[in-house]
């Protein structure tokens, strides 16, 4: 296992003058010895990127890559002892399950009892033990991506195992056997684990840690907890949680908080510059208030979905629509009646120019 530090930026272009020529702006990151990461972000944000150059596939256009104190920049994969995981499994057919997994162990020549022995451990944690003997061209799509998991588990020596998307071709039911099978591995062998999904669920449930990656930016680092009370930009807010925060433009003056020509009491112990500001607030604290309430401000109903375990009730306040996660059915909640919801409160949160006001 190793301790990761990025300093770098990359672009795959020469002479990059713009943010936009840039796969990755500048960053420094640690990966710390034994953790679990996911790397988390839409298509193109730069995930795969990061991965790459960390196992040593990609030299970063500018910066260094540092394992343990040591430079490894210029080190190929083999040379910093990467194993690899990738979205599409990549096994031999030609041999057994048993085969595949002692293959990375043969390589390095350890003694035959070490490999039986490790093989075995390694089958048990992903259910396998009854394939052994099968040869893998047989084997469907999902166990073969288990044989790929397992080849990159196998060995104990290595410094770190990258997993790039590596559920998508598993269905859904396995997908959340899996994740917690990786997360019951990470607790059992401490190794050093770094994930890239697009998937929050899979981020949030498999890693003690995510990076939360835009437009080439690593924008917030943290646990799920923090991910979701705090985000530290409107993108975090947005792309974490189902539906993500409600974001709503309003002003700070002498008077209060004003949104959409309401005028409410800033928080007690906020402290908001003067000016424009966005309000966030999740789904699951916005709440129904009284008509007239202080505090609360009145929207239209455009929608209210049965979602099995809560109620999702869209309403419009101005341009803003709204999102709250209710729990029981109200009377009188159809699509054009006024509902009054109270916005500001302690989970509420605060952003100037895209990043949150502490």
């Amino acid at each position: 296992m190793a301790r990761i530090e990025l300093d770098l930026a990359h672009a795959y272009r020469a002479n990059p003058t713009q943010d936009s020529d840039y796969a990755l702006l500048p960053l420094k990151m640690t990966f710390e010895d034994g953790g679990a990461y996911a790397l988390l972000g839409p298509s193109g944000c730069g995930k795969t990127t990061m991965l790459n150059i960390i196992s040593g596939l990609l030299t970063p256009s500018q910066g260094k890559v540092v394992f343990d104190g040591r430079d490894v920049t210029s080190q190929s994969p083999q040379q910093r002892n990467i194993a690899q995981v990738f979205q599409f499994p990549v096994i031999y057919d030609t041999m057994t399950v048993a085969e595949n997994l002692a293959f990375p162990l043969r390589n390095r020549k350890l003694p035959e009892d070490q490999i039986r022995k490790r093989v075995g451990e390694i089958a048990e944690m992903l259910d396998m033990s009854g394939q052994l003997n099968q040869r893998a061209a047989g084997l469907a799509a999902d166990a073969k991506q288990k044989i790929s998991l397992g080849r990159g588990l196998v060995r104990s020596d290595v410094s770190a195992v990258l997993f790039d998307e590596p559920l998508t071709v598993i269905d859904p039911h396995l997908k959340w056997q899996l994740r917690r099978k990786l997360k019951q591995i990470h607790h059992e062998l401490k190794l050093t684990l770094i994930y890239v999904t697009h998937d929050q669920v899979e981020a949030l449930t498999f890693a003690e840690q995510v990076v939360v990656m835009t437009r080439g930016r690593a924008v917030q680092v943290g646990a799920a907890d923090a991910l979701f009370e705090r985000p530290q930009h409107t993108f975090v807010g947005h792309f974490i949680g189902s539906p993500g925060m409600n974001f709503l433009s309003a002003e700070v003056s002498g008077a209060g908080l004003t949104i959409a020509g309401h005028t409410l009491a800033i928080p007690v112990g906020a402290n908001l510059p003067a000016g424009p500001i966005q309000l966030g607030i999740r789904p699951e604290y916005v709440e129904l208030a009284q008509p007239g309430e202080a505090g609360a401000v009145p929207a239209t109903v455009t929608k209210l979905q049965d979602i099995g375990t809560h109620l999702m009730l869209s309403a419009r306040l101005n341009d803003h629509t709204i999102k709250a996660r209710l729990h029981q059915e109200l009377p009188g909640l159809e699509p054009g009646a006024t509902v009054w919801l109270r916005l500001v409160g302690p989970h509420s949160c605060f952003y100037v120019n895209e990043e949150l006001v502490p």
